[in-house]
């Protein structure tokens, strides 16, 4: 039997975060990292852009998995939870979990999006320090030739006062001297974390169940994914990181059932669009020659130094983000002859904030399991009056936005739910142990003294911002009670 001070179930953005945080900020603690997958290529947790080879292990999902619509190349290790509420709903099992495969952008949440009982002071701290260790960057797209072209045009439909303005997207990503882009993936957030003496990484183990002593963990129970052999590890604190579905998947197998745990589950529904930028917008270096293209950079993909990804923020009075990509190597279908500069062709993609709705979840039946022989997955999730309202809105946005860029590429359309992969909300985060929350302020599980949770899925609010920069942020705040208390228990 093995012993540390804390288990964190899953090595994803915030399961890597909180064990970097915790090991910078009290090294004495011993901390075991789990998770149920593997390590794809070569650095545990690392981007799979930034794998120049892929092989084998990239090829694609798993047997009778197929990807979200328009997704190439296939996320490996990602496969469908399979559910008719939200037919896009997705998990990654693999070190890094959706770090490993996510577009990066790392937006600052903005107005009603921003819980409100937290202390500003502390969230803004923790948000910076968010952003130093997923090494955000507004600048990662400096280079691209159109995209002060596409950034005035939004700027111009969308700019007000008192709003965040039209802008560059802040993303994960570091950029070479020669210009050469780097993704972040929870590799870059763990630095020499797997090499530290008190930390150990742990792939292929699943953890199924918590072991509870009245109001305290006293470990987890595993099991070796390969062998199907079972252990039990021995911890002063656990943890949960493990992703909006299978976070409270583990409390409910373990018994730790609060009223709200798997409610109030929040994706955010997704809109898109394209259009070919017009020649008008198109002048002086813009008209360059590059000689670049997505098929010659790491990983294929689509957004190149060349690209741009554009900004335009949520205001509590719009209720939608979003997201503009320049497209070097178009996905959208073009007419026979026509030419594109790099970066000419423009997708554009709406994410709204949906109402938050305590039918809206995800619970466990236990008379059926999933392939690890856990409580299996089950959705309720449905679009309120007041949901349809903000996609219709997004809609009609998306259709002047596309207009004024120059030639739209066909009618904006909605995906089909769950394809946003910003799953929120299943053991959200308040300020009282009231039935309408799973943890507090700091991550503890109510009625635990010592089991915590992460991720997206402890945004409480209505949000339509990618979560990953806000999830870390709560994820820092967390990490540093938890060491905080530890060592003062010692």
């Amino acid at each position: 039997m093995s012993r540390y001070d804390v288990v964190v179930v899953g090595s994803g953005p915030v399961g890597t975060a909180t064990a970097r945080e915790l090991a910078d900020r009290a090294p004495a603690l011993r901390v075991l990292v789990l998770d149920a997958g593997q390590v794809l290529g070569d650095v545990p947790g690392g981007h799979v852009k930034n794998i120049t080879d892929p092989g084998p292990a990239l090829a694609g999902l798993p047997s009778g998995a197929a990807p979200p619509p328009g997704a190439t190349p296939a996320r490996p290790g990602t496969a469908l939870v399979g559910t008719p509420a939200m037919p896009n709903a997705a998990i990654s099992t693999n070190v890094g979990g959706m770090g490993a495969h996510w577009t990066a952008a790392c937006p600052r949440p903005g107005d009603d999006e921003v819980p409100g009982f937290l202390d500003p002071a502390v969230l803004d701290e923790a948000l910076r320090r968010a952003e130093e260790l997923l090494a955000v960057t507004t600048h990662a797209f400096d280079r691209a030739p159109l995209r002060g072209a596409v950034q005035q045009i939004l700027g111009e439909l969308f700019d007000q006062p008192e709003r965040r303005p039209v802008g560059p997207m802040p993303v994960a990503v570091s950029v070479s001297g020669d210009g050469s882009l780097h993704w972040t993936g929870p590799a870059v957030i763990a630095g020499d974390l797997w090499e530290r003496e008190n930390v150990t990484l742990r792939a292929g183990t699943l953890a199924r169940r918590i072991l509870i002593d009245g109001d305290r963990a006293t470990g987890v129970e595993v099991v070796d994914v390969a062998t199907g052999d079972r252990s039990v590890v021995e911890a002063r604190a656990v943890v949960v990181a493990a992703d909006a579905f299978r976070t409270p998947q583990l409390l409910w197998a373990s018994g730790i059932r609060p009223a709200a745990l798997g409610r109030y589950l929040n994706d955010q529904p997704q809109v898109m669009t394209a259009a070919l930028l017009d020649d008008r917008h198109v002048t002086g270096d813009a008209t360059a020659s590059v000689a670049v293209s997505a098929a010659t950079t790491p990983g294929g993909g689509a957004i190149v130094p060349l690209s741009g990804v554009s900004w335009v923020p949520y205001a509590a009075g719009r209720p939608f983000h979003g997201q503009v990509m320049q497209m070097d190597a178009s996905p959208v279908k073009l007419d026979p002859g026509v030419t594109v500069r790099p970066g000419q062709v423009v997708g554009l993609g709406w994410f709204c904030r949906k109402q938050v709705r305590a039918d809206d979840r995800v619970w466990f039946d236990e008379d059926a399991a999933d392939e690890h022989g856990m409580p299996a997955i089950r959705i309720d999730y449905t679009l309120t009056e007041a949901d349809q309202a903000a996609i219709a809105a997004a809609v009609e946005e998306l259709r002047t936005a596309a207009k004024a860029l120059g030639r739209p590429l066909g009618e904006p359309f909605v995906l089909p739910a769950g394809s946003s992969l910003h799953y929120q909300g299943t053991t959200r985060m308040g300020p009282a142990d009231d039935g309408t929350s799973v943890c507090d302020p700091a991550g503890r599980v109510w009625g635990t003294a010592n089991v915590y949770v992460g991720g997206n899925n402890v945004i409480p609010t209505a949000t339509a911002c990618n979560p990953t920069l806000t999830a870390v942020a709560l994820a820092v705040i967390s990490a540093r009670a938890l060491a905080d208390s530890l060592e003062a228990s010692r």
